[in-house]
């Protein structure tokens, strides 16, 4: 982390000084992982209300994913920097962010490690197994028969351990208050 980079990327990319929430919605491990990007959107809109930018961090592979939020969101601020970003940049930006938003994925463990509050989201995987390591997290999973399976798509085709956080919990969370 280097705040003097921080603060380079802030300006270069427009970000909120006052707060701004980092979303991570990929995951490599597959869509059993990944929050619906509907919600992530349902989510910056809830944001938007409470004045909070939203920015969508990861590689060029989450890039589709970071199009259909902000397609699918009322926000206008939201800034889309997947595949835009080094790791160094993606780290020195989350550790300016207000909070990160993520699912069970190698993001989530590099916001914990910048010290960045967090939620974290997860589907077929288990917090018990894979937490992050810090006391400023916030986790979502959903008690269900299925889960966790730790598979990569849904053998059910229902992904209820993902769809069923909702995002009026998630905004609900102490850290986007």
């Amino acid at each position: 982390m280097d705040n003097s980079r921080s603060e380079l990327l802030l300006a270069k990319y427009d970000l909120d000084r006052n707060g701004f929430v980092a979303f991570a919605p990929g995951a490599e491990f597959g869509p059993s992982k990944q929050w619906p990007s509907a919600h992530f959107a349902a989510l910056a809109d809830g944001l938007m209300d409470k004045n909070l930018q939203c920015i969508i961090i990861g590689s060029e592979k989450d890039a589709r994913v970071g199009k259909e939020i902000m397609q699918a969101s009322k926000a206008k601020d939201i800034i889309n920097l997947c595949g835009k970003t080094t790791l160094p940049d993606v780290i020195d930006i989350i550790s300016a962010a207000r909070c990160s938003v993520t699912n069970d994925s190698g993001l989530m463990h590099l916001a914990y490690a910048s010290g960045t509050k967090l939620i974290a989201i997860y589907g077929s995987t288990s917090a018990e197994y894979t937490p992050p390591l810090s006391s400023n997290s916030i986790i979502f999973q959903k008690k269900i028969s299925c889960r966790p399976c730790f598979e990569r798509t849904c053998r059910y085709g229902h992904y209820n351990c993902l769809t069923r956080v909702t995002p009026e919990e998630v905004l609900s969370a102490q850290y986007l208050q």
